[in-house]
């Protein structure tokens, strides 16, 4: 479904350009709305096949950080807003999922967060998401990797 959106979106910004002209691209579209809006960088690590009780032992250390890390402390250069084992409350039937994450929001809404899948007998999975804000649209043209290097580090 992505793809056909995209050419939707494609075929629309291009209708009125004459044969020969420069078509409007997917990048062009994307420059465009960051330099309106920002961008969202963001990146995902996977480390799989992990030990459980490797997992569960770097889960704890992580709750224990997040235990001492009052809102206010500096992880380098971000300054924490909050730091929590999210749950999450469904606001149709008021169910609650505990342990979706342990996630450390910034006060530039920067975030770390990570969960822990798998835990079965054949290994676990350690998922770490990375997210941060830009507005600065010299930078928009950055990669992931570069533009949330310093958050990488924190993590």
């Amino acid at each position: 479904w992505a793809v056909l959106a995209w050419l939707s979106i494609l075929a629309y910004r291009n209708k009125d350009v004459p044969e020969g002209g420069k078509l409007v691209t997917v990048e062009d579209i994307c420059m465009e709305h960051w330099a309106k809006f920002g961008r969202n960088f963001f990146s995902r690590y996977d480390y799989e096949a992990c030990s459980s009780e490797d997992a569960n032992k770097m889960m704890d250390h992580v709750r224990e950080v997040i235990a001492k890390s009052p809102k206010g402390t500096k992880l380098g250069p971000f300054e924490l807003d909050f730091a929590d084992d999210f749950c999450y409350t469904d606001p149709v039937d008021g169910s609650v999922a505990k342990g979706q994450g342990l996630r450390f929001v910034f006060t530039d809404g920067s975030r770390i967060i990570f969960r822990l899948s798998g835990t079965g007998s054949s290994g676990a999975t350690i998922r770490m998401y990375i997210e941060q804000f830009e507005a600065d649209q010299s930078k928009h043209a950055t990669d992931a990797q570069e533009a949330l290097s310093d958050i990488i580090k924190v993590a």
